[in-house]
């Protein structure tokens, strides 16, 4: 199965006798450019959304409150489970994620939903943009779902095993690369990357339409980073959140990773874990 669907599929799939369960999950690190303020999904979500649509708060449901393990650690587990029943989510029940456009948000959902069990998640490619369907601004009440999360294991990396893989297999950096390489750092306390990790923007995954790239182009990026489906791969961001969107370009790109979901922020939490600066990984 796909792990992403185009908007003329989603409108499809709207139609038919099981639609999917609809996430909008808009949320964006900076600033709203006009006023200063953060960014408010909800605000968003309530001027307008694609039908049925339930708002799902990445700060509040997909993760933890930030701290030593990092920005958007992973969600208290009964915290999640309760946000994707209200949602309307059940084991049974496709589901299909969107946001903004960057497509990091609702990566980090589809991310969550396959890693604690769900076997049907895609995300909206291209996001909210590419919908050129109606919306609606009428907060849907769906029934609740009966979606337990059980998390698999092996899919998780801590800041160990993020190091050990930076060793032993294929590590990859899905920040900007000015970020990886030291020479700006505009949130965590330091600049610079994991020794041993390969840069591997984000932004590398999508072409100027903000969807995905085709899965060869995909494959043959990874691919040219030794990232194969023979190699262990894992992926680490700022927080654990544009790395979603990378591990959702590996699936792709039929490559499967693991994520280090405390990334940079956890890692810089720790004065004592080595940092590596420059464009070499080591």
């Amino acid at each position: 199965m796909n792990a992403i669907i185009s908007a003329s599929e989603l409108a499809d799939a709207l139609r038919a006798e099981r639609p999917p369960v609809l996430l909008d999950v808009r949320w964006q690190l900076s600033t709203a450019a006009a006023t200063g303020e953060p960014f408010d999904g909800r605000a968003a979500y309530a001027s307008g959304h694609i039908p049925g649509a339930v708002f799902v708060d990445l700060d509040r449901e997909l993760a933890s409150p930030p701290g030593p393990r990092g920005r958007h650690p992973l969600p208290d587990l009964d915290v999640f489970g309760a946000a994707m029943r209200r949602a309307g989510v059940s084991a049974g029940t496709p589901v299909v994620a969107y946001d903004g456009g960057i497509g990091w948000a609702a990566a980090r959902a589809w991310w969550l939903l396959r890693w604690t069990g769900h076997p049907d998640v895609r995300v909206l490619d291209g996001g909210l943009p590419a919908w050129d369907g109606p919306t609606e601004t009428a907060a849907p009440v769906p029934a609740e779902g009966d979606f337990v999360p059980k998390p698999a294991d092996g899919a998780v990396l801590d800041a160990d095993g993020a190091a050990a893989l930076a060793r032993a297999g294929v590590l990859l950096d899905a920040r900007a690369g000015e970020r990886y390489r030291g020479e700006v750092e505009p949130i965590d306390p330091v600049g610079g990357h994991i020794p041993g990790a390969l840069s591997a923007p984000t932004s590398d995954n999508v072409g100027p339409d903000g969807r995905f790239r085709p899965a060869a182009e995909l494959r043959a990026r990874f691919g040219e980073q030794g990232a194969t489906p023979d190699v262990p791969v894992g992926v680490y961001c700022g927080s654990g959140v544009s790395a979603a969107h990378e591990v959702l370009a590996l699936e792709i790109a039929g490559v499967p990773a693991s994520l280090y979901v405390g990334s940079w922020s956890e890692w810089t939490s720790d004065p004592e874990r080595p940092v590596a600066v420059g464009p070499d990984p080591r």
